[in-house]
């Protein structure tokens, strides 16, 4: 692996722990093994960092919604493999969705990184609409009216039921706030 892609997994993993403001280069340069001056070579600001790393979670993600549009047979078993991506972003408690973590402290990032959350959300929010609207079609989301509200309440739930879960570091937080919208699909 090279070091600039070591760099961002090193990053990515202290960010959706710790959140933007819980890690240094300091903190990267003792995991990866090299100097701080090096990681400026490679990132000359942590605003650098950060960008780098939401355009490679944002394709990421991308890709895990491809991977579910090309392997559930139906939109219910779209919603259920995204609440899993969710389910499996939260690692037990330990970790966020980066866009979740990163959110936590949008206060302390640069305009183009908020920029690329918002982008994020919009992508999340895109896909989950044709999930609805699917759902509404083919029968296997009960109750759907609003395609476009309910993306927007799915994806407040899951981001939400992760923040309540790594609070307590308890997971079951997140199994009982997605409860409903698991619960809405129809086997």
């Amino acid at each position: 692996m090279d070091t600039k892609t070591a760099l961002l997994d090193a990053a990515e993993q202290a960010a959706r722990a710790n959140g933007h403001d819980g890690f240094s280069y300091g903190d990267l340069s003792k995991v990866i093994g090299i100097s701080k001056a090096s990681i400026h070579h490679h990132f000359p600001s942590k605003a650098n960092l950060i960008e780098m790393l939401m355009g490679r979670y944002q394709a990421t993600v991308a890709d895990e919604f491809s991977t579910i549009d090309a392997l559930a047979q139906n939109a219910g078993q779209r919603l259920r493999g995204f609440i899993n991506t969710y389910r499996t972003a939260l690692n037990g408690g330990d970790s966020l969705c980066l866009c979740v973590a990163l959110s936590v402290g949008r206060d302390g990032l640069e305009d183009t990184v908020k920029g690329q959350l918002h982008g994020f959300r919009e992508m999340c929010l895109a896909w989950l609409e044709g999930v609805f609207e699917s759902g509404a079609a083919d029968g296997t989301i009960a109750g759907v009216t609003e395609p476009k509200n309910e993306a927007a309440t799915c994806l407040a739930i899951v981001e939400g039921a992760q923040l309540a879960a790594r609070a307590e570091h308890n997971e079951t937080r997140f199994e009982q706030a997605v409860g409903m919208l698991l619960g809405r699909i129809v086997d």
